[in-house]
């Protein structure tokens, strides 16, 4: 049990990923909140849904749920610290399945609504997965306290 506490919380960086968690963190929230909640502009989880299923992506209202959970809920943990590694490959996956069903068809640029914003968050999710949180975080916090 020990050995998996250790992989999933302990990092050998020091603070330069709180440079990356902090801004990866907000704009992951900031988008769970339009899914969910309908915050910031954004349409709210039925509307989300409905969108979801129009782009055959089913059931809507549940995929809504998943993704704007996974952005929300893991945007804030990251932005935390606080299961930074298995959070970040949930977000990972998250933005693989937006740019391939989302913006791929669309080419690289953002003004196309293409993939470009969805595959920064996507580098920096595996960048977080790989690193771990850093020092300046709740994971190094348990870390040094459970391990």
């Amino acid at each position: 049990m020990k050995g998996l506490v250790r992989t999933l919380l302990h990092t050998e960086v020091g603070y330069g990923t709180l440079a990356l968690r902090v801004p990866v963190g907000i704009i992951f929230m900031a988008y769970g909140g339009q899914k969910l909640f309908g915050w910031f502009g954004g349409f709210g989880l039925e509307a989300t849904g409905q969108w979801m299923s129009s782009i055959g992506l089913t059931p809507g209202l549940l995929m809504a749920f998943l993704a704007g959970s996974a952005e929300f809920f893991g945007g804030l943990f990251i932005l935390l610290g606080l299961l930074t590694r298995p959070a970040s490959l949930v977000l990972a996956f998250t933005m693989m399945v937006a740019i391939f069903a989302v913006h791929f068809e669309h080419g690289l640029f953002v003004a196309n609504n293409g993939y470009a914003f969805g595959l920064s968050l996507l580098a920096a999710s595996i960048s977080l997965t790989f690193s771990g949180a850093g020092k300046a975080s709740l994971d190094e916090i348990a870390a040094r306290k459970w391990v």
